[in-house]
């Protein structure tokens, strides 16, 4: 993943997340908002409520109080006190006292609970209110809701009651307004706010007994679940219903219950707030915050890739300056024009490559000096050792040149011989150094490397068949042919037979191994002999350096510029006492680099096992 491509999911993502933690906070805002306004609104419409069925209870007290203190009231009640009273003319009066004080309600019952007159409902003439005779103190007490029975309805009544007393005689007096949609008519509504009022019969489905300012609710099935809860729990109750499917027709109802003096539930005012405006905003605002994001998407999508290309270039650029140094071009430098943390990171690079550069002649220098030092010190080490013998030959023929002139013959025969010992080895010692300092680059050819493998093997029968030595030869015969210089490579492998035969003085187990690796072929020489330490494998092929008593250390050495200039690699792996096992890896296909033009190809990138 690229970084212009996280920049964008990362910025993308703090705006979404931003967005969606604003909405949710003003959403939720807004949410608390509007329920707290509609607590109040509720709680304004009950004490409004509250008020008028006050009210409209004292209006009905001052009502029924009035006809209660009349004198035509107490003439009822003093000839109802007469021996076997004619109550016939009393039938209609209660109709005549309801319309003079404008009650919907009135009838006038005796001391035993019989009704003299009933101005809703005349035919109950003689019926018995049982309900009146039970409570003494009528007169102290104020309005109250009840239920009252009519020829083709039962309405909801703000009931008052009063006794008018002559003598021993009693008068009950009990009339009232009906609670009905004339009623809800005189509450002032807020906006988006309605008011029913549920009337408890105790018969049929309660959606049927809720009615509104304008008349019956023609559909109340969906708040037939408030209902029942609010006459299960007799508490304040609240729920939202929706009324379609549309959310914004969604109401949330609050009911409180309407009880008679012996707390039964009578009915229950349902005070309703629209969710409309709410839901609307809420909609708005979820919008809002839709196109907020995709904005700040965009204006991320546009930052990022303002970001990103104003930071890539610069670091694209130091990373190629950075691949040409890798390569070797030390004096690579970036033109990055920046005042900020990139363009001080390209003038630290710029800095860094020119002191490399000026590092690397340095050292170049003193490398060169260093090794034609060291080549002088180990050439003048090598040819002291034969120059010695030389001299001393020398000095022994001029003693007997001088001093036995008869046996100068034969010691000039002796002496000749050492002379050209010696001679041979100097110049064996100067061919060694001559061909490690100019190697000549392979000629490459198609080369079987198991037919080279056994063609040199064979130099070395004679010598090993006198030797204690074991030979193990192991040769993959799908081994693919290779591009290679097989002088070379003869030369190194009969360098890596000869140390391995020196590092079994006492016999042991040569083996010498050929198989495919993926993209390369591998030649594996195995000795059983004393092995090598950690840090002898280590410099074990720097230039002269050796673990034998004799040998110029250059053998190893040529073999791994061999192993170089064909583009390949060479490890050694071993142990103190286990032995060691030389490996050279050497690639199948040869870079186009090392035909065309001799130079060495890069062996970091190629695959090994």
């Amino acid at each position: 993943m690229t970084f212009r491509t996280r920049l964008l999911i990362i910025s993308a993502g703090a705006v979404i997340a931003a967005v969606a933690v604003v909405g949710w906070i003003v959403s939720e805002v807004t949410r608390r908002s509007f329920e707290r306004l509609e607590e109040q609104r509720v709680r304004a419409l009950l004490e409004q409520f509250r008020h008028e069925f006050n009210r409209q209870g004292e209006d009905v007290v001052r009502r029924i109080s009035g006809i209660a203190n009349a004198d035509s009231t107490l003439n009822i009640a003093i000839s109802l006190g007469r021996p076997e009273p004619d109550l016939a003319p009393f039938v209609r009066e209660a109709e005549a006292l309801a319309r003079a004080q404008g009650l919907d309600f009135l009838e006038l019952v005796a001391a035993d609970g019989t009704i003299i007159s009933s101005a809703q409902w005349p035919a109950r003439f003689g019926y018995k209110e049982a309900w009146l005779t039970q409570t003494a103190d009528w007169n102290s007490q104020g309005a109250f809701l009840r239920r009252e029975q009519l020829p083709d309805k039962t309405a909801l009544a703000v009931v008052c009651v009063r006794i008018v007393t002559a003598g021993d005689q009693r008068l009950y007096v009990a009339g009232g307004q009906e609670l009905d949609p004339e009623f809800l008519r005189t509450l002032a509504l807020p906006a988006g706010m309605r008011v029913l009022l549920y009337r408890n019969w105790g018969t049929g489905k309660p959606e049927q007994s809720i009615t509104s300012p304008a008349g019956p609710l023609p559909d109340a099935r969906p708040l037939s679940a408030l209902i029942s809860e609010v006459a299960s729990t007799r508490r304040e109750t609240s729920r939202t219903v929706t009324w379609t499917a549309d959310a914004a027709s969604a109401e949330t109802f609050h009911a409180f219950p309407l009880t008679g003096r012996d707390g039964a539930l009578l009915g229950a005012l349902l005070v309703g707030s629209s969710r409309r405006e709410q839901v609307e905003l809420e909609r708005y605002l979820r919008w809002v915050g839709i196109l907020a994001g995709m904005a700040g998407v965009l204006v991320a999508a546009l930052f990022s890739w303002w970001a990103t290309a104003r930071v890539t270039r610069p670091v694209k650029a130091l990373a190629a300056g950075a691949r040409e140094v890798a390569a070797g071009h030390w004096d690579t430098s970036v033109n990055v024009r920046s005042a900020d943390e990139i363009g001080a990171l390209a003038d630290a690079f710029n800095q860094m490559t020119r002191q490399l550069a000026e590092q690397r002649d340095r050292l170049v220098q003193a490398e060169r000096v260093a090794a034609w030092r060291e080549l002088a010190r180990r050439l003048a080490h090598e040819l002291k050792n034969p120059l010695f013998p030389l001299q001393i030959t020398v000095e022994n023929l001029q003693r007997a040149r001088q001093t036995h002139p008869e046996q100068f013959d034969e010691v000039f025969r002796e002496s000749t011989g050492t002379l050209l010992a010696e001679l041979d080895n100097l110049k064996r010692i100067i061919g060694r150094f001559s061909d490690f300092a100019r190697m000549p680059p392979p000629e490459l050819q198609q080369l079987d490397l198991n037919r080279l493998v056994l063609g040199t093997m064979k130099l070395f029968e004679a010598q090993l068949r006198q030797s204690p030595i074991d030979v193990e030869i192991s040769l993959d015969p799908d081994l693919p042919e290779i591009h290679a210089d097989p002088d070379q490579l003869c030369r190194a492998l009969q360098n890596l037979v000869l140390n391995a035969i020196d590092a079994m003085p006492s016999g042991g187990t040569l083996a010498v191994r050929t198989s495919r690796q993926p993209g390369s072929v591998r030649l594996e020489v195995s000795d059983s002999g004393q092995g090598l330490t950690k840090e002898e494998c280590e410099r074990l092929f720097t230039p002269y350096y050796t673990s034998k008593h004799h040998g110029t250390g250059l053998g190893l050495a040529i073999v791994q510029s061999v192993v170089s200039d064909h583009g390949g690699r060479i490890t050694v792996t071993s142990e103190p006492g286990a032995g060691a096992t030389f490996r050279i890896d050497l690639r199948t296909e040869v870079p186009a680099a090392l035909t065309s033009s001799g130079g060495v190809p890069d062996s970091k990138n190629w695959p090994l096992s």
